[in-house]
């Protein structure tokens, strides 16, 4: 398996202080975009029940467009995926929220994130915990994103290239896991990479449609686990050794 360490511009792995995206210059952060930014967390995610106020902040500060191709800009804050290229897409505001939302991040934990996309998901994940570990198969998105988290300052993201089904063994175990990609089934590797209260969010099903699932590990035994079903989904297919086959 061939795999490349995309790390921040300053050499880390996943720096101990977190790089904001509400630290960087007033010019973004005060950005034209930032209404629709609002009215999207208004309309679309506090009003179908996302309450943690950290998720909501976070959705809030980031900005979603400059994740998006130039030309689809003003669609960013729709309530709908978009395409990024190479058959992928960015998830749509609620879904990213709600999967957030169910790592129940406080900010000390340590997060691996199975397909890093556009590196939105990472950014919001960046704004609430410690270190993120992001795994993304394609080398020209993997790049595309570690760029842009770059230039948001985002220091506590390390980014590689690779198989995600495999996980980041070395870097385990992970209080909170996020697949954002279809699985046919839970892999069985990454329930034994998370810590011990860790949670487990992933799409589980066919190609089509899958069950947006949260497993909780309850103790040091990786068959002890609490399963959730947190409604239906449908993502793009999770490629790799244990998940689909390209």
């Amino acid at each position: 398996m061939k795999i490349g360490l995309l790390c921040d511009k300053r050499g880390f792995k996943g720096s101990r202080s977190r790089g904001k995206c509400s630290e960087i210059s007033a010019g973004i952060v005060m950005d034209r975009y930032r209404k629709q930014r609002l009215r999207m967390v208004d309309s679309q995610i506090r009003s179908r029940g996302i309450t943690d106020p950290h998720v909501l902040k976070a959705m809030e500060t980031v900005p979603r467009h400059l994740f998006i191709d130039k030309g689809l800009m003003d669609q960013a804050y729709n309530d709908n995926p978009l395409p990024i290229g190479e058959g992928q897409t960015i998830s749509q505001p609620y879904i990213v929220a709600l999967m957030t939302e169910a790592l129940e991040l406080r900010g000390k934990e340590k997060v691996l994130e199975i397909g890093t996309g556009s590196g939105y998901q990472t950014a919001i994940l960046a704004e609430l915990a410690e270190r993120v570990f992001s795994v993304e198969r394609i080398a020209s998105i993997a790049s595309k994103a570690r760029k842009l988290l770059d230039s948001l300052n985002y220091f506590n993201v390390a980014i590689r290239v690779g198989d995600g089904t495999y996980g980041w063994r070395e870097e385990s175990p992970f209080e909170a896991i996020i697949v954002t990609a279809g699985a046919p089934d839970i892999p069985r590797i990454l329930v034994e990479q998370l810590a011990s209260g860790g949670r487990l969010v992933l799409p589980v099903g066919d190609r089509n449609l899958q069950t947006l699932i949260k497993l909780t590990r309850l103790s040091e035994d990786a068959n002890n686990l609490k399963k959730e079903d947190l409604g239906g989904c449908r993502f793009v297919s999770l490629v790799g050794e244990y998940g689909w086959k390209d």
